[in-house]
This record gives C-alpha cells, sequence and structure tokens, in this order.
C-alpha cells in the first residue's frame, strides 16, 4: 500500500473515531459499538476492492496490550486517595469484587451445564466476562449524576485490575496445585509491588531532573518496558502501572518533608495535568484501531450464529442480575441507572484472545465475546436514554 493512502487511512481513522467520541458524549451511544461497525464495513470494502491488510493477527494483540496498560495508567491517574473519599473507595472495591467473583462463578456454572466440561476450564473462559470496561463506562456516564459518576469511575477501575490478576491465578492454578498457585501468586504480587515502589520513586527523581522538553513519553516507554520484562517472568506487570498511577496522583501522601526537597515534587505537581492528557490521548488512539481490527476481523457467520446470541444474551442477562445484587450490598441510593453501567470491552476481548488453546472449551462459539461487548453496551445505552428521558419528562 502507498505510504500516502496508509496516512490517509490513519488520519481518517483518528477523525471519525473522535467524531464518534463527540456522538457518544452527545447522544449516549457507546463509540465501541460505532467503532467495531466501522471496522465490519471496512472489512467489505476492502473486500470488495481486494485489498489485503497484513499482521492483523500480530497487531491486535499488541495494541490490545497496550491500550490495557495505558487505560489501568489512566485509572490510576484518576483515582484521588483522600480521607473524604474511604468510603467510596471501599465500595467500589467491594462491588468489584463480588462482581467479578460472583460473575465468574455463575457464567462458569452456566457454562458447565452447556458444554459439560472441566469447571476449571469454564472459569478462566468466565472471568473475562466478568471485568466492567473503564473505557466504555466512562465514555458515557454524563447521563449520571455526580456521586454515580464516581462509583461507576472507581469501580471499572478496580474491576480492571482486580480481574486481571484473578486471571493471572487462574493461569497459574494450570500448572500448580492450589497451595503452590496461591504461594507463587503472593510471591510474584509482593516482589511486584517492590519493584512498583522502587520504579516509582525512581522515575519521580527522573521527573524532577529532566529539562528537555520531551519529558513524559521516556518515562512512558520505561513503564512499558519494565511491564513487558515483567510479564516475560510471569510477575503481575498491571501492578506496577497501577501503583504509578496511584502514586504520581497522589504524592502529598507518600513524598513529604525532605524527600519533598529531593524529589521535586512541587515542580512535578504543576506537570502532572500534562501526564494525564497525555495519557488518556494515546489510550484514545490505541483503542480506536484495538476496536476498528477487531471489527475488521469478526465473520459476520459467528455474529449471527444462533446458539452464539442466545448464550451471549443469558451472559448479559447473569451479568446485570448478579450487578443488581452488589448494587444492592454495596451502593447507597436509587440503582438505576447504575445498574445497566456494567459494559464489556477491551480488557474482556484481550484477556480471552489470550487464553491458552489447552484452556478453550469444545463448542464454545468464536462470536460470543464481541457479542457480548455488543449487547452490553446497548443495555447501557437504553438505561442512560431512559435516564435521560426521565429527566426530560
Amino acid at each position: 500500500m502507498d505510504s500516502s493512502i496508509l496516512i490517509i487511512v490513519l488520519s481518517l481513522a483518528v477523525l471519525i473515531s473522535y467524531g464518534f467520541d463527540l456522538f457518544s458524549s452527545r447522544f449516549q451511544i457507546p463509540s465501541v459499538l460505532l467503532l467495531l461497525g466501522l471496522g465490519m464495513l471496512t472489512r467489505l470494502a476492502t473486500t470488495y476492492f481486494d485489498v489485503q491488510v497484513p499482521y492483523l493477527d500480530t497487531i491486535l494483540p499488541t495494541l490490545g496490550t497496550l491500550g490495557l496498560i495505558l487505560i489501568v495508567l489512566e485509572g490510576g491517574l484518576g483515582l484521588e486517595l483522600e480521607s473524604t473519599r474511604l468510603g467510596v473507595l471501599n465500595r467500589t472495591l467491594l462491588a468489584s469484587l463480588l462482581s467479578i467473583i460472583g460473575g465468574t462463578l455463575l457464567i462458569a456454572t452456566m457454562l458447565y451445564l452447556l458444554l459439560n466440561d472441566s469447571f476449571y476450564r469454564c472459569m478462566v473462559i468466565a472471568l473475562p466476562f466478568s471485568i466492567i470496561s473503564s473505557a466504555a463506562s466512562n465514555s458515557i456516564i454524563t447521563s449520571l449524576t455526580g456521586w454515580q459518576q464516581e462509583f461507576v469511575v472507581y469501580e471499572s477501575a478496580f474491576s480492571s485490575i482486580l480481574g486481571i490478576m484473578a486471571y493471572n491465578f487462574l493461569l497459574l492454578l494450570s500448572n500448580n496445585s492450589a497451595l503452590g498457585a496461591v504461594w507463587s501468586f503472593t510471591r510474584d504480587t509482593a516482589i511486584m509491588a517492590l519493584i512498583s515502589v522502587i520504579c516509582c520513586f525512581l522515575l519521580l527523581y527522573l521527573i524532577g531532573r529532566i529539562s528537555h522538553r520531551i519529558k513524559f513519553l521516556p518515562i512512558i516507554s520505561v513503564l512499558f518496558l519494565v511491564y513487558a520484562l515483567a510479564e516475560i517472568n510471569r510477575l503481575s506487570s498491571l501492578l506496577l502501572i497501577l501503583i504509578f498511577g496511584l502514586f504520581l496522583n497522589n504524592t502529598e501522601l507518600f513524598v513529604r518533608g525532605r524527600l519533598s526537597l529531593i524529589l521535586k515534587n512541587d515542580l512535578f505537581e504543576k506537570e502532572l495535568e500534562q501526564l494525564k492528557n497525555l495519557t488518556a490521548e494515546g489510550a484514545f488512539v490505541v483503542r480506536t484501531f484495538f476496536f476498528l481490527i477487531f471489527g475488521y476481523i469478526a465473520i459476520p457467520a459467528d455474529l449471527i450464529d444462533t446458539d452464539a446470541l442466545i448464550v451471549s444474551a443469558l451472559f448479559v442477562f447473569v451479568i446485570i442480575g448478579w450487578r443488581w445484587v452488589t448494587l444492592r450490598l454495596t451502593y447507597r441510593g436509587r440503582l438505576t441507572p447504575l445498574l445497566w453501567m456494567a459494559p464489556r470491552g477491551l480488557i474482556s476481548l484481550l484477556l480471552y484472545l489470550n487464553i491458552p488453546e489447552s484452556l478453550r472449551l469444545l463448542g464454545f462459539r468464536n462470536g460470543i465475546p464481541m457479542l457480548v461487548v455488543v449487547l452490553s453496551s446497548l443495555v447501557m445505552m437504553a438505561g442512560s436514554w431512559g435516564k435521560s428521558v426521565k429527566n426530560d419528562e
């Protein structure tokens, strides 16, 4: 493909995605749906003009991983650990934990009854569908009140990191006993937490000392590097990203007195907004191309398969039903439209794509992951529209 044509395509994709984002915030339509639809239309166009797009199977998981890092970093940079927020922190942490545990067990039980495979494999398949998408939920929270918005932001951030840690723990069980998996998980988490703290102070020191106009991109590149090295060694690498984001957004809690002068904390706090903007825009670009490519490689026949549609609808029904239970236990106030804000997105798709072949279920339809993302987004959209109509009345 000619380089000029490629530049035009990439630029148009970003501009169209930006338009989708504006449209989404205005009309409460999740931009994920629009991007997936655009990807499918692009597939039809390239097929018609006989254009081949190579290396998509390699690009997609790489984009997903980059998006995951940036989304978790963005979530960490948005969490403020203040005493006035302890209530919402505790409640959203409990809500996300209950959502992951209960959702995984319920969906795994359904798969076990339908496919009669081992319950462990069913849990591995089920877990990605129990994680709330922070990107999808945050794109449509304008229809919520201030307290509900805060609840969704914190809940989805906790859901992402807890879900990924639970996923890594389940994979450890495939090669270890339960006790061995617990020991390995605890050891790896402790090691990663220690590495994360060291990296946080080191990177903050570098940020305070770097006078070059390009400052944060090298820092983010270092994070990517450490993440990849930790991932190769099967450590809880996303814990580094979350701790780094929390550390930078709450430096006044961790850096005090003489240490604050050494690390030039006051200088950094003035530049924090620049890092937040860079992270948000990077996550936006990566997420754009991930969903475009995922929609592009989707096979239409898989999405209209009757069994896939039925199972996906049952998944969403279980997700919403269990969400009602978790909200009743953790949330004080009117449950709607918060009840419908449980979309699945990039994290669910990426974790599902990374499941080893040896742990996949025979008979599990390929179209189910994308259908669950679409149906849960439609439910969220309907819930936000219902709220808007009620406000208008």
